[in-house]
């Protein structure tokens, strides 16, 4: 009887061990999962907020071209507050996603897109005065900021 009870108590324990051992595997599988998920929705959103920004920059730029050309700027800017509309929905979800630097970043990127906003939507302005306010730079930070929230490592090149 002893030994019934040595081998009930075995196989007891053998069932708990391996119960255990998956339960740990399942949760970091699933941890795994989670934080791949969250990646790919973190990377989607990065690229569409960044997207967004170079549709209002080519927009500005549109817009003082047509100024300069003497022709009517109105369908660029359409555009450019469409884009910037987007932009305004998009920097939500990438303030929640993103870790402290990104959402910083991303932060002087609004600053700047909000300045050529207002350039762009002075008459008397053109493309020279848009063409110096320095979103490229801060779009640069952006890029090294987002790279680094997402684990990316190597080189990139610079945004054009």
């Amino acid at each position: 009887m002893a030994t019934q009870i040595i081998t009930l108590v075995g196989v007891l324990i053998g069932a708990l061990t391996s119960y255990f051992a998956t339960t740990m595997t399942e949760r970091t599988k699933l941890r795994h999962l989670m934080a791949t998920r969250w990646d790919e929705r973190k990377l989607d959103t990065y690229i569409e907020y960044v997207s967004c920004i170079k549709e209002i920059q080519r927009a500005a730029m549109d817009a003082g071209r047509a100024r300069d050309e003497g022709e009517d700027a109105s369908a660029a800017l359409a555009l450019m507050e469409e884009a910037e509309n987007k932009r305004s929905v998009l920097f939500e979800t990438f303030v929640l996603l993103s870790d402290e630097k990104a959402a910083a970043a991303a932060h002087a990127v609004n600053q700047r897109a909000w300045e050529l906003l207002r350039a762009a939507r002075r008459p008397s302005n053109g493309a020279a005065p848009l063409r110096s306010i320095p979103l490229v730079e801060t779009l640069n930070v952006l890029h090294e900021a987002a790279r680094s929230d997402l684990t990316i490592t190597g080189n990139a090149p610079a945004s054009r």
